[in-house]
């Protein structure tokens, strides 16, 4: 985690209590001096040619997940230590298996979806218009709703001497002039090659004077398929592909697709979003990563509701811990002589440690030499006794005596820790918590005005009416809110400091 005031340091918190510490990834900061690539030339220029990634209007919200973050909860109420609420996000946000992520809709001022979110109930895969959902789902699950079978048919009539054939994929789609080219053009391009425009995709198509290529093509047109429809109550023929993808949007579409303002990606779907989505998913991540405002809101909130604390270490960085600091005042509150021996001894040595306040206040006593056990000599066995049993066992070896002073002095520093009277930090230091600064109290009374001012000791407006007389309106109402008067506080925000009690309960 750092420095209590965000620097160095490595506690023992980890995402999970039974794996190591996090490893953040600095990635590699070479070769940005000034004369190198990278340096400060180089990154204005790639600045000024970088475009901003236009993003989807979707909100993008990280939550962690809630197993880590209790057992976050956990360790940091264990420990007693106060660790900086954004590292701890930092923590989260490294690895994707410790938080969730999910999609928002953004309305518009007439109340509807600026981009709306349609979801596959077949594997909560989520989409951004119906034909994107119809394609996977036809290409995914298409064996769940029909079934194809292959008829033998007359091959094509005609000599023909060259194909054309996708450059990327190999499929051989026949040769230009035939009547089904540009239906399997279309096709391939539709169950493949979505996501490239159309003209780009045609571009990649090349033209083949091989016989065997003609030859297989001319084998492949000697059948078609056929499909029969499942998962209806009177099942069908369908003759092409497209009657297939009419039937599927009019029957099936309707019940396997709907449409939510949130939804939770599963991990295993992150690969399958549509690219726009990819593209907010990564920028947001890379956002989260070098500021995790989202993550730390997100455990703030569940800290709280864990019973956690929070405050702010010399008014900078903000601190999850189990209590707030809190000053001990020694001459109005009676104490115990070990308290007081524990706040003495961290007044005189700033920035000490648990283990050194302890070994200062009660000197663990030096070791006893060991002994050297002298092996029992065996006696013989008895009659009808196996060997083994005649043996000596060795006395097992005596447990460490405890030392009772050790252990008033951690009891009563458990004690200081949660009142906050004594804040441990992430990195071990121990620390008091600070005296309040006395506000001065305003005087009652003062000099007298001098001429021309005011009571309260301002220069006259001149705007012109010296002349008129102020209008006696009376004495001013009181302002004071309904909560005082009826001596209730308002509820503060988690992790802040709550209102101080007020008089009017004091006779309750």
């Amino acid at each position: 985690m750092g420095q209590p005031g965000g620097s160095g340091g490595s506690p023992n918190l980890t995402w999970d209590p039974a794996a190591g510490g996090p490893r953040p990834d600095r990635g590699d900061r070479g070769g940005r001096g000034p004369g190198g690539p990278g340096g400060p030339g180089q990154r204005r220029r790639d600045d000024r040619d970088a475009r901003p990634e236009p993003l989807i209007p979707v909100e993008c919200a990280f939550t962690p997940e809630p197993n880590g973050m209790n057992s976050l909860a956990r360790q940091i109420r264990l420990s007693c230590r106060a660790f900086p609420l954004f590292e701890v996000a930092g923590l989260v946000i490294q690895k994707p298996d410790r938080y969730d992520v999910t999609l928002r809709t953004l309305k518009g001022k007439d109340g509807k979806p600026q981009q709306p979110l349609l979801v596959c109930s077949l594997d909560d895969t989520v989409w951004l218009s119906e034909a994107d959902a119809q394609h996977h789902i036809l290409t995914t699950h298409f064996d769940t709703f029909y079934s194809a079978e292959k008829i033998a048919t007359e091959p094509p009539k005609g000599t023909y001497t060259f194909v054309a054939q996708c450059g990327i994929s190999g499929e051989i789609l026949g040769p230009p002039n035939y009547h089904g080219y540009q239906e399997k053009l279309r096709q391939i391009h539709a169950e493949r090659f979505g996501r490239m425009p159309f003209e780009m995709y045609k571009s990649r198509v090349r033209i083949v004077k091989d016989e065997a290529v003609v030859k297989k093509w001319l084998e492949g047109q000697s059948f078609r398929s056929e499909y029969t429809t499942l998962n209806v109550p009177e099942a069908s023929k369908l003759a092409t592909r497209e009657d297939v993808e009419q039937h599927f949007r009019e029957i099936h579409l309707p019940v396997l697709i709907r449409s939510v303002d949130s939804i939770v990606l599963k991990r295993d779907n992150f690969g399958k979003l549509p690219a726009p989505l990819q593209a907010l998913v990564r920028v947001t991540t890379d956002r989260e990563r070098r500021f995790p405002i989202r993550i730390a809101t997100a455990l703030s909130n569940a800290f709280a509701n864990a019973g956690l604390q929070f405050f702010k270490r010399d008014k900078t960085i903000v601190h999850v811990a189990v209590a707030r600091p809190h000053y001990l005042d020694l001459e109005t509150q009676v104490v115990s002589e070990g308290v007081k021996n524990i706040i003495a001894h961290i007044t005189a040595h700033p920035a000490t440690t648990r283990k050194a306040l302890v070994d200062a206040l009660a000197p663990q006593p030096a070791a006893a030499p060991v002994p050297i056990p002298v092996v029992p000599e065996v006696a013989p066995a008895a009659e009808g006794q196996p060997a083994e049993a005649a043996a000596s066992v060795p006395a097992p070896a005596p447990a460490p005596a405890s030392n009772p002073a050790r252990e008033l002095i951690l009891t009563d520093l458990h004690w200081l820790l949660h009142q906050g009277h004594v804040i441990e930090f992430a990195n071990g230091v121990i620390e008091l918590a600070k005296k309040p600064s006395q506000k001065p109290e305003p005087t009652q009374g003062g000099p007298a005005p001098a001429a021309g001012q005011n009571p309260q000791g301002r220069q006259p407006r001149k705007d012109g009416n010296e002349g008129r007389e102020r209008r006696d309106r009376g004495p001013r109402p009181d302002r004071t809110p309904w909560s005082r008067k009826s001596g209730l506080m308002p509820v503060t925000t988690p992790g802040y400091p709550a209102y101080s009690p007020v008089p009017q309960l004091s006779g309750l």
